[in-house]
């Protein structure tokens, strides 16, 4: 299924979860599913931590009862404030999963497992670092959780677009008929919005 049709079935399951139709949630799910898998899956990449404590799929299902539980407490009414929820949900559960392995008493900021000597000294190394170097990974961590927060922080216009784009990864022309606005516009407040993030972190932005 294209993604304009995914958006379709989408709005028209929410019609129905509108008129009272309990299974239309159920619908809706799976036909999010692999969108905020692919998501999270993207998301995971850029935690390294995270994903040392957290396996991907443990991170997608939790986000997915954020998301089954926010449809039982708000219903979108159209696929822009679904994909707008969605990414939010998977956006703070990540947020939620770096401050607690790497928060002061978390697990990533006071173990280290199979530690290995590193050559030339006796520092141990744990064997999940040995792929590269990961000694700046409280560093790391910290910039992508200031990164989703700031972009919490964008503009409306500024954020629906970074949501589509860079949360759904949805084309240009598609944002822009979910939008109801012109691709020109889709790509300018792309580029505000990417400005405002360069500028809120200092000029340091995480790897996509």
């Amino acid at each position: 299924m294209s993604d304009l049709a995914t958006t379709i079935h989408i709005q028209g399951c929410l019609d129905r979860l509108k008129a009272g139709d309990s299974k239309a949630r159920d619908e809706i799910l799976k036909l999010a599913c692999d969108r905020l898998e692919d998501l999270t899956r993207r998301m995971v990449k850029g935690y390294q931590g995270v994903r040392r404590w957290e396996e991907t799929g443990d991170v997608f299902q939790n986000a997915m009862l954020r998301l089954w539980k926010s449809l039982d407490k708000v219903a979108p009414a159209t696929a822009l404030e679904f994909f707008k929820l969605a990414a939010t949900q998977i956006r703070r559960e990540l947020i939620d999963l770096a401050r607690h392995h790497y928060g002061p008493m978390g697990d990533g900021a006071n173990h280290a497992t199979n530690s290995i000597p590193k050559s030339g000294g006796d520092t141990l190394t744990p064997v999940h670092e040995r792929a590269g170097d990961l000694s700046g990974e409280p560093g790391r961590l910290a910039l992508w959780t200031e990164f989703h927060l700031q972009v919490e922080k964008l503009p409306e216009d500024e954020r629906e677009v970074f949501d589509l784009l860079w949360y759904q990864g949805m084309k240009q022309e598609e944002a822009a008929n979910i939008l109801g606005v012109t691709t020109r516009t889709i790509k300018n407040r792309w580029r505000s919005a990417r400005i405002l993030l360069h500028e809120a972190l200092g000029g340091e932005l995480p790897d996509s």
